[in-house]
């Protein structure tokens, strides 16, 4: 049965409540859940004493204590709803003391990161010698910190941290212990495959308790396409800056481009993360209007690009190219497309009925499936002609998980589209499928290295 009338507008207001406190982090590690549960009730009392149930609401939200300061911040977005004007009174506890606290905390552990960057400097190991030393540490150089601002922002239990910190010790032992062969593939893909398994207990910390969840590991995809997007922008004015210091200083006869390569880009990178991370958490009304732009106009785009791909491969009956280069080319465009995928979900309301924009999802996935399955057969040809190698085997095992990963997100959303399914099944699959990544990752760096000798 369709609710209809007061009892369908309260519905449609404590969703919206709800949907804002989930792209939200600022109620840190309390359960959404519990909240919507006292809401509910504070509601039920309020209509038992005769209010309408839109008064109850409003009335309920402005008694949520703890939630008076985000209350507000949700009214001047809805400005045109009533209870913006029981709400937005400033108080003398506005949360700018916390939002600078932030920001300082950021900078520091930002300043921090590029200090780790330079420390092994002062112990001889420089970045121009021992290039692969720096390559295999780089995400611990950043990702401990970012973990450590997530940490104290949620309030993680003491339970939580110390697996956080065995974990990234033990990323700092595998990384640094093993008897890598210099410039050896296997220490290549340690260096490409550590920040990926890092990645998961980032995503720990920062869910807040809410890992276990579908909303919190969806909120930690959000929050990961976000702070691409404000890293990028970063970079760019970054790149800007470094332009402008290099022209003002060959005015005057001096060469800045060894401090370029030795200070500024190194430890800009490193710092950038943590600087970005911040952003995001205190920006994300601006960056929640940008990014599903992005993903809207980007997914048409590669759904073209992989349709006329396969059409020419198909027209012309020509093969792929098994070139390491070219195959590392294809895994990168799966992966953008996965990225696309996965931003696209959790920028979509799931409730929203089916529309244009998913049969375009649905098609960019066809793509991607058919794209990785070229490029297994391409990879599969390659190792019966060449034999195993590191490289191959990681390459073969990364385009498994992608295939596994496709297919079923394809059948999902067909599903939903075809209304036999909901969109909930997808972001659920979606979202549980992340720690596969991580756990692949981890067995590249711990496996890999003894399996193929170190080299």
């Amino acid at each position: 049965m369709t609710t209809t009338g007061p009892a369908s507008s309260l519905e449609e207001q404590i969703d919206q409540w709800r949907g804002y406190l989930r792209r939200r982090q600022a109620i840190e590690s309390v359960d959404v859940a519990e909240l919507e549960d006292h809401l509910r009730e504070q509601v039920a009392v309020l209509t038992g004493a005769g209010l309408a149930p839109d008064e109850a609401f409003l009335i309920a939200v402005k008694r949520m204590g703890s939630l008076d300061a985000l209350s507000r911040e949700f009214a001047r977005e809805h400005s045109e709803r009533l209870w913006k004007q029981l709400v937005v009174a400033p108080e003398a506890g506005e949360p700018g003391a916390r939002a600078r606290t932030d920001a300082l905390l950021a900078f520091c552990l930002a300043a921090a990161a590029a200090v780790l960057v330079k420390l092994p400097a002062l112990f001889g190991v420089e970045m121009e010698k021992a290039p692969g030393f720096y390559a295999r540490n780089l995400s611990l150089f950043v990702l401990p910190l970012l973990a450590a601002y997530f940490v104290w922002k949620r309030r993680l239990g003491t339970g939580t941290v110390r697996w956080l910190a065995v974990a990234f010790v033990a990323a700092a032992a595998f990384a640094n212990a093993y008897p890598f062969i210099r410039g050896g593939r296997t220490e290549v893909l340690t260096a490409l495959h550590l920040p990926i398994a890092l990645w998961l207990a980032v995503g720990i910390a920062y869910a807040g308790g809410r890992w276990s969840q579908v909303a919190g590991r969806m909120d930690f995809v959000r929050f990961s396409g976000e702070l691409f997007i404000y890293y990028v922008l970063i970079a760019l004015g970054g790149g800007v800056f470094t332009a402008f210091i290099a022209m003002t200083f060959r005015a005057i006869g001096i060469d800045a481009e060894p401090f370029f390569q030795g200070w500024l880009l190194p430890c800009g990178a490193a710092g950038a993360v943590l600087v970005a991370s911040w952003l995001v958490e205190a920006k994300q009304s601006v960056i929640e209007n940008m990014a599903p732009v992005l993903t809207r106009l980007f997914t048409p785009l590669f759904a073209v690009l992989l349709a006329t791909f396969l059409g020419t491969v198909l027209w012309t009956g020509r093969c792929v190219d098994i070139e390491r280069n070219v195959l590392i080319g294809f895994d990168l465009l799966l992966v953008v497309v996965l990225g696309l995928l996965l931003y696209s979900v959790s920028a979509r309301d799931p409730q929203a009925p089916p529309g244009a924009f998913d049969v375009v999802q649905v098609v960019l996935l066809a793509g991607a499936l058919l794209t990785d399955a070229v490029a297994l057969w391409a990879i599969g040809a390659r190792i019966t002609e060449l034999g195993f190698s590191a490289n191959r085997v990681a390459a073969l095992g990364e385009n498994v998980i992608l295939l596994v990963n496709l297919a079923w997100s394809a059948v999902l959303y067909v599903r939903f589209l075809r209304r036999r399914g909901t969109f909930e099944a997808l972001e659920r699959w979606q979202t549980s499928y992340v720690p596969v990544y991580a756990a692949w990752a981890a067995i590249v760096v711990i496996v890999f290295p003894p399996l193929f000798a170190f080299r």
